[in-house]
C-alpha cells in the first residue's frame, strides 16, 4: 500500500481567537487538535504524522500515544513550519499531506479524493467555489475599488494539500518570494512551476479561526453532519 506522511502546522498564535491556543479548545469531547490528528490516525495509508508546534509538551499531552506521531519546532510563519516538518518526514514517504490543524471536521471522503488526484497528477488541493463577489482594491479600508474579479474562475482552497515530498522541499528552498508572503502550501509548488489540481472540497471542512467558527463546528457535529 502506498503511504503518505501528514504535516500539521500548529504553531500559530491564534490572535483572532483571543490569544488562547484554539487547537486546545474543547470540541465535542476532544480538542480541535485531537479531531484533526485522529482523522489521519484512523487511516492505514498514513505512515507518519509530524506536528510543527512551539509547545510540544501541551500538544503531546492533548494526543494519545501513537508511534506514527512526531513533533518538530514550528517556524515564524506557516511556510517555515512546513519546511521544518518536511525535514522531519522520513525519505521513505514519497508524498506529504499538509493539513490545517484547525480543520477538525475533514472527512475521509475528502482525503480519499484529494489523495487519489495527487497520485494521478502529482499535487492536489480541495477547493470550494467562491460565492461572494470579489473586488480588487487596496489593502485597507476605505479605498477605491479597482475592479471586479470573475467569480466563476475563483476557488477557495482547503486542506489537506497533497504533493510529492521532494517537490515541496525544492519549492521551499527556491521560493522566489519571502516565505512570510506565502499563504498557501500549494502556492509553493505553483511558484516552482508545478501543476496543482483542484478537487471538490466540503463546506463541513471549515477552518476554526474565531470562536464563532467553533460554535459552527459544534452545531455540525450535533446534527451529525
Amino acid at each position: 500500500m502506498t503511504e503518505f506522511a501528514v504535516i500539521l502546522p500548529a504553531a500559530g498564535r491564534s490572535q483572532r481567537f483571543g490569544g488562547r491556543d484554539k487547537l486546545l479548545e474543547p470540541l465535542a469531547g476532544a480538542t480541535i487538535l485531537q479531531w484533526a490528528v485522529e482523522a489521519f490516525l484512523v487511516r492505514q495509508d498514513v505512515g507518519e504524522i509530524v506536528i510543527a508546534t512551539n509547545d510540544e509538551h501541551k500538544a503531546r499531552a492533548a494526543l494519545k500515544s501513537d508511534p506514527r506521531i512526531q513533533f518538530c519546532a514550528g517556524g515564524a510563519n506557516r511556510a517555515e513550519s512546513v519546511a521544518s516538518a518536511l525535514k522531519t518526514v522520513s525519505s521513505a514517504m514519497a508524498y506529504v499531506a499538509i493539513h490545517d490543524a484547525a480543520r477538525p471536521l475533514v472527512s475521509q471522503e475528502l482525503i480519499d479524493r484529494t489523495w487519489a488526484a495527487a497520485r494521478e497528477h502529482g499535487a492536489a488541493v480541495p477547493a470550494m467555489p467562491v460565492r461572494s463577489t470579489i473586488k480588487l482594491a487596496g489593502s485597507s479600508l476605505p479605498t477605491r475599488a479597482m475592479g471586479t474579479l470573475p467569480r466563476h474562475m475563483l476557488w477557495a482552497v482547503q486542506t489537506p494539500q497533497i504533493g510529492l515530498r521532494v517537490e515541496f522541499l525544492e519549492a521551499i528552498e527556491k521560493c522566489p518570494i519571502p516565505l512570510d508572503e506565502v499563504t498557501d502550501d500549494a502556492q509553493l509548488l505553483e511558484l516552482a512551476g508545478k501543476d496543482v489540481w483542484l478537487v471538490e472540497g466540503e463546506e463541513r471542512n471549515l477552518k476554526i479561526t474565531t470562536p464563532i467558527d467553533l460554535r459552527v463546528a459544534e452545531a455540525l457535529l450535533e446534527k451529525g453532519q
